[in-house]
């Protein structure tokens, strides 16, 4: 009685169970879906990065709405980190930190640590260093 036709065999005896199976099955496809999409994302490297910036029309327009968002998920994370009572990675505190920010900090990180990196390591690690460097934690 087990096999893959043993649950339909059971759904016609008991229907609750036919709905809640079915429910099961739609979750679980949405959830192997979500996590394709999630393994098929990856980040920007710094050679892509640069390339969107000097090939793209409106390239440097773009860079810099990647570079926000860098920067927001990283500040979102770090918060997280702290609400959690982990030690964040840097702290932002009563200092400024604007998303028009994020490309003169990023840039910053690049001049002074260039030995450090490579052009196909991520945008995201370059934008972190400039923040835990840049707004370290007192406390």
């Amino acid at each position: 009685m087990f096999g893959p036709f043993s649950l339909l065999r059971r759904s016609a005896a008991y229907p609750r169970i036919s709905m809640l199976a079915s429910r099961s099955a739609r979750l679980s496809g949405v959830l192997a879906l979500t996590l394709l999409c999630a393994t098929a994302a990856q980040a920007m490297t710094i050679r892509q990065f640069k390339l969107l910036e000097a090939n793209e029309k409106n390239g440097k327009a773009y860079a810099g709405y990647y570079l926000a968002g860098v920067m927001e998920g990283l500040r979102e994370a770090s918060e997280a980190s702290q609400r959690e009572g982990q030690k964040p990675p840097f702290c932002v505190e009563n200092r400024k930190l604007d998303p028009e920010m994020a490309r003169s900090l990023y840039q910053t990180e690049l001049k002074r640590n260039a030995d450090s990196y490579e052009a196909d390591m991520p945008v995201q690690l370059v934008l972190s260093a400039a923040l835990r460097n840049s707004y370290r934690c007192t406390h």
